[in-house]
């Protein structure tokens, strides 16, 4: 049987394991004898484990990167991984379907802009967060550009993180829009 996790490494894991499991299923069908069976079951109980671990070090990894978890090496020489303050705030905080952006009291004159660009197989990953952000108050600049008036990076770093998407998603703040006299009248700004 060829070596099946270097062939489904790019896939999700979700993918990843159907297409084990089929694979796994031509090979049992095509095993002639019990010791080439069992050697099947062996090989696919291995990568489905190779799947789950590559899932949860992505999961982890992304994490780090947004610095909501940390290592704390504990006295025995492990490592525990921890929430950072930022992460404690972040978990107890955020809820995604009542979360809001705060009004300030006085605008500072500058636009958050969310560019992503979602390959189509993550369709509805790309809806739900458009949706998301039109929820927050964002006004659709472009299809899959959206727009907001107040500070809101902790919001939309949250979203992103909830959706799993950071390599898809840019955050630009502007200073001036050349249509900004439309947008003002959109959100109410003076």
């Amino acid at each position: 049987m060829p070596n099946i996790g270097k062939i489904i490494y790019r896939l999700g894991p979700n993918q990843q394991k159907v297409l084990l499991l089929i694979a796994s299923g031509v090979g049992l069908s095509l095993a002639k004898s019990p010791k080439q069976y069992f050697r099947v079951l062996k090989e696919t109980g291995r990568e489905w484990q190779k799947i789950n671990g590559r899932a949860l070090t992505d999961a982890i990894r992304s994490l780090y990167k947004s610095k909501l978890i940390r290592e704390r090496e504990n006295p025995d020489g492990s490592l525990t991984i921890v929430l950072t303050d930022k992460g404690k705030k972040k978990a107890i905080t955020f809820n995604i379907d009542n979360m809001e952006i705060k009004k300030p009291k006085v605008w500072d004159k500058k636009w958050r802009m969310v560019l992503f660009d979602i390959p189509e197989k993550y369709k509805p990953i790309r809806e739900a967060l458009r949706k998301t952000l039109k929820h927050l108050g964002f006004y659709e600049y472009q299809k899959s550009v959206l727009i907001h008036p107040y500070p809101c990076q902790d919001e939309i770093n949250f979203v992103v993180e909830y959706f799993n998407i950071r390599s898809h998603v840019r955050i630009v703040m502007a200073i001036g829009l050349d249509n900004e006299l439309h947008l003002r009248k959109i959100f109410n700004l003076a």
